[in-house]
C-alpha cells in the first residue's frame, strides 16, 4: 500500500479511502496507512454486517482516534441502525444488504432487504440526524441509479456496471475469440482464497465468480449513466441532482421496458 500511495497521482489520493475491517489488527493497521499517506481523509469501515454492538463500538474507537476524517461505516438497512451508527460517529452510512449483482447473501441465508426500501427508509433516518448514506448494489442500468438518488441516496455504489471494463481489476481471459474479465464478490470462494487462504469450515460463501464480457473503457459507460441521470432530472422538474429526491414519486410496476424487440 506504500507503493500504491507513492504512485498515485497527488490529486486523487483526496478522493481516496482507506478500507478497513473492525478485527483486532485493523486498527493499528488503518493507522499506520493514514500516518504514511496523510493526503487521505476518508475512512470507510466495512462488514457485511453492522448490527453488532463491537461495529458500533469499533465506529466510535475510530472516530475518537480521527476526528478529523470523513467516516463511511456499513452495511445496515433499517433506519435505526443508521441512527446508532452517526451517533457513534459515522458521517455516511452504506445501506445495502445482499442486492448486489455478484452477492447471493440473500439466497444462501435468508437475510436481505429490497434496496429501494432500505434506501428510502435509511436516507429519511440519516437525513435526520445531518447524516449521509451510500446505495451500495442493486442498481443494473442507469435508470436504477436514478431512482436510488430519487429514494434519497447521497452517493450510489456500482460494481457490476462496471465491471469487464479495462480500469477494473480481474483478470483478462480469452474463450473462442472472446474477450472476457473475471468478476467476483467479496464472500465469494474466490474472495477467500485470495484474501483469507479459503473458506473457512464454519462459514459459507456469499458470492459468486462470474466471467463478463470484455466492454473496453469505462468512460462511455459512466457518460451513458450520467446522460441519464440528467435526463431524468428533467423529466421529474429537478433542476439539480439534490433536488431529485424532492421530485421523485414511486409506483409499483411489474416491469421497466418494453420486451417486443429484446
Amino acid at each position: 500500500w506504500m507503493e500504491a500511495g507513492s504512485d498515485f497521482e497527488h490529486s486523487l489520493l483526496f478522493t481516496s479511502s482507506v478500507s478497513s475491517g473492525s478485527g483486532k489488527s485493523d486498527l493499528e493497521k488503518m493507522s499506520d496507512i493514514l500516518e504514511a499517506v496523510p493526503q487521505v481523509k476518508f475512512i470507510c469501515l466495512d462488514v457485511a454486517n453492522g448490527y453488532s454492538e463491537h461495529f458500533v463500538e469499533f465506529v466510535k474507537l475510530v472516530r475518537a482516534r480521527f476526528p478529523e476524517h470523513t467516516i463511511m461505516a456499513g452495511n445496515v438497512v433499517t433506519g435505526e441502525m443508521v441512527e446508532e451508527l452517526i451517533l457513534s460517529g459515522a458521517d455516511i452510512i452504506k445501506v445495502g444488504v445482499g442486492p448486489g449483482s455478484v452477492c447471493t447473501t440473500r439466497t444462501k441465508t435468508g437475510v436481505g432487504y429490497p434496496q429501494l426500501s432500505a434506501v428510502i427508509e435509511c436516507a429519511d433516518s440519516a437525513h435526520g440526524l445531518k447524516g449521509h448514506i451510500i446505495s451500495d448494489g442493486g442498481c443494473t442500468c442507469p435508470g436504477d441509479v436514478a431512482k436510488a438518488f430519487g429514494a434519497g441516496a447521497d452517493f450510489v455504489m456500482l460494481g457490476g456496471m462496471f465491471s469487464g471494463h479495462t480500469e477494473c481489476a480481474g483478470e483478462v481471459i480469452e474463450k473462442d475469440g472472446q474477450k472476457l474479465k473475471l468478476f467476483y464478490g467479496m464472500s465469494s470462494e474466490t474472495a477467500m482464497k485470495k484474501h483469507a487462504g479459503g473458506v473457512a469450515e464454519y462459514r459459507a460463501s456469499e458470492g459468486k465468480t462470474v466471467e463478463v464480457p470484455y466492454k473496453g473503457d469505462v468512460e462511455n459507460t459512466i457518460l451513458d449513466i450520467l446522460g441519464g441521470l440528467r435526463s431524468t432530472c428533467t423529466y421529474v422538474g429537478a433542476a439539480k441532482l439534490k433536488e431529485l429526491s424532492r421530485r421523485a414519486t414511486f409506483i409499483r410496476v411489474t416491469q421497466q421496458h418494453n420486451t417486443v424487440f429484446s
